[in-house]
């Protein structure tokens, strides 16, 4: 009997790899999310899923609209796809009932609107690059990856920060390169159910992390509206944190056409900034930290 996961390899495009391992890192992705990130039209991306539905490495769910209707196909994994991932990466096998709880996960989860707002903020990023030479989401970090010891390599250092357990758990991580600059950058999505002390409270914890990793990256806060943005930059102003802080919300860009990569991020200074103009922020300290023995 020929193994299933080798059976199907051969069907595999590169591009179907990449979606298989977002869905094995970040949970769920919408059709036009992954039709944005990955593929050149909606049309073609659905044909694509579809087929890669027939072949049971993805499955699909449609939530009901509040007012009627529904949502578009949310895609997750089926427990093939995650077996192919595993197999690609070289891990053990996950269990087998891993798609089954993944899927009553997120087809039951209050969180469902947040992951996907946090997943929308990297596939934007994702088909940003998709279309432009030069750029390149080079990395995406989910929060469980972000809380783990060893999860981020130094731009300028492959040696992995082994020893340490983050105090802080960022909605994702990403290394952006555009033009051969690279911009390592924290991630914080929020929602506005949240205090701005809240908010701000978080900094305690990135300023440990960075302490850890001899170097300070941008923290950037992903806000739902400009209001929400302006109440938490005159916060940072009345309450300095020394560490670079961005801010940009997703009315103002929704409107204006713009991406997180586009010149959207507030930093206290005159003018918006692009995300990769956030590489002047990022800061080198004179403490390096030591590989684990």
């Amino acid at each position: 009997m020929v193994d299933p996961v080798l059976r199907v390899q051969s069907q595999l495009t590169g591009r179907d790899r990449v979606l298989l391992g977002w869905l094995y890192d970040h949970g769920v992705l919408t059709s036009f999310q992954i039709a944005h990130a990955l593929f050149p039209s909606l049309d073609f991306c659905q044909r694509r899923l579809r087929k890669l539905h027939q072949l049971r490495l993805v499955d699909r769910f449609r939530p009901q609209r509040p007012d009627g209707g529904s949502y578009p196909y949310h895609y997750l994994l089926d427990q093939l796809g995650a077996d192919v991932v595993a197999a690609d990466r070289d891990e053990r096998p996950p269990r087998r009932d891993h798609a089954r709880i993944q899927r009553r996960r997120w087809t039951s989860t209050r969180t469902l609107t947040h992951r996907l707002g946090v997943n929308q903020f990297f596939t934007d990023l994702a088909g940003y690059a998709r279309t432009r030479p030069d750029t390149e989401l080079v990395r995406w970090l989910p929060e469980a990856a972000c809380a783990r010891p060893g999860a981020f390599t130094r731009p300028d250092d492959p040696a992995l920060v082994r020893a340490y357990q983050p105090r802080v758990r960022p909605d994702g991580y990403a290394l952006w390169a555009e033009h051969g600059c690279l911009v390592p950058v924290f991630v914080e999505y929020d929602t506005g159910g949240e205090q701005l002390d809240v908010l701000t409270g978080k900094l305690a914890g990135y300023r440990d992390l960075f302490g850890t990793l001899g170097q300070v990256w941008p923290v950037l806060f992903w806000l739902h509206s400009t209001t929400r943005e302006r109440n938490l930059r005159l916060r940072l102003a009345d309450e300095p944190t020394g560490l670079p802080v961005a801010t940009a919300a997703r009315d103002y860009a929704n409107t204006a056409g713009l991406s997180p990569a586009d010149a959207v991020w507030a930093t206290g200074g005159p003018h918006r900034l692009r995300l990769a103009d956030l590489a002047d922020h990022t800061l080198h300290t004179d403490h390096h930290p030591a590989a684990a023995d």
